[in-house]
């Protein structure tokens, strides 16, 4: 059982990862009510797991990499698929995208990303926007560094392909 010091300390370890590993859970799922139910389930096992947790990576690494797996087994579930059918039918994911990408021109970089097969865009996401190193990339992910740079090579080309035909005017400034 976790006692009132550990109990303090857990609930600051939440304070302090909670945004990061939303974001990150939501750029695998696409989905901010799916991200926050995925979040709170890695926040229960490590409660009940707390103990168990060696420090042999970094806390952020350890939560990112629950995080991960958690992500990987919603994505494998009948209740996404079921979730991407009922998109597909009422388009409102579709919409609500448009909408946000006529906004603000800056997003559509993200989305361009989303767009991404998963072993591509976790690759960018994990080099571009959480700065992790390859090495560390590679050990997150459990594969090498040279897979990692192949698939940054490919993730930027593919990027590329896909914005070229728009004028980034944020661009046109610098």
């Amino acid at each position: 059982m976790i006692n009132f010091l550990e109990e303090h300390k857990f609930q600051q370890v939440m304070q302090e990862k909670t945004d990061y590993l939303l974001r990150l859970a939501y750029l695998y799922v696409k989905d901010w009510p799916a991200a926050e139910d995925i979040v709170q389930d890695v926040f229960l096992k490590f409660y009940q797991e707390f103990e168990q947790f060696e420090g042999r990576s970094t806390l952020k690494t350890y939560l990112a990499k629950m995080t991960i797996n958690k992500c990987k087994d919603y994505l494998k579930s009948w209740r996404y698929r079921k979730q991407v059918l009922t998109d597909s039918f009422t388009n409102q994911t579709k919409k609500s995208r448009n909408r946000i990408v006529e906004q603000d021109e800056k997003l559509e970089l993200a989305d361009a990303v989303l767009q991404l097969s998963l072993k591509y865009r976790e690759v960018i996401i994990y080099y571009y926007y959480e700065e992790f190193s390859v090495l560390e990339v590679a050990q997150m992910l459990s594969i090498s560094d040279n897979t990692v740079k192949t698939r940054l090579r490919k993730a930027r080309a593919l990027l590329k392909d896909q914005l070229k035909s728009n004028q980034w005017e944020v661009l046109l400034h610098e």
